[in-house]
């Protein structure tokens, strides 16, 4: 192997090792029986979320995934591979990925990785199920706005009381 090939590989496995090192989570498919189209479209979802999805050689990916520590991630890496790599969001990678798979069963979900963890088929499917990071913020300060609002309506009621006793005061004093 000449000095040229084997740098290319090096960078190669260096620029995976940064994708792993910025994704929040990872998964890995076998996208074999996906014709062109089907993959377009497939492309087209996980770029419209943030969401990059790449095909590398095996051995490229066992070496990086090796040196990033998750080496019990290689078993999963046999046959026709594609990593979808979600760095804003940890759980819309798995969600496209498990939506598309419904869809077309040639997508078969492999693995992923998650929290530094790496996670079968179905805690990718598991994943896929929580809601997306905007949803859960919803969720929290929707949470946090209701004891607030109940606060402000029983005050709004006492408030209310008050006005119409003293407008009674008022009437029963000018008659």
């Amino acid at each position: 192997m000449n000095e040229k090939t084997l740098q290319a590989k090096q960078e190669n496995i260096e620029e995976i090792k940064e994708k792993i090192d910025k994704a929040q989570a990872i998964v890995l498919v076998d996208y074999r029986g996906l014709n062109v189209e089907q993959l377009t479209e497939l492309r087209r979802k996980y770029r419209s979320a943030g969401v990059e999805y790449k095909v590398y050689k095996n051995t490229m990916m066992r070496f990086a995934f090796k040196d990033a520590g998750f080496e019990e991630f290689n078993e999963f890496l046999k046959g026709p591979n594609a990593v979808a790599f979600g760095y804003d969001d940890p759980v819309q990678a798995a969600k496209i990925t498990s939506e598309f798979a419904k869809e077309h069963k040639n997508l078969e979900i492999k693995a992923g990785i998650v929290d530094g963890k790496v996670i079968d088929v179905e805690g990718v499917n598991a994943l896929a199920e929580l809601p997306s990071r905007e949803v859960l913020i919803a969720q929290v300060l929707g949470g946090f706005n209701a004891p607030i609002q109940g606060f402000a309506n029983v005050l709004q009621g006492t408030i209310r009381g008050l006005a119409i006793v003293l407008d009674a005061i008022r009437e029963k004093q000018e008659a």
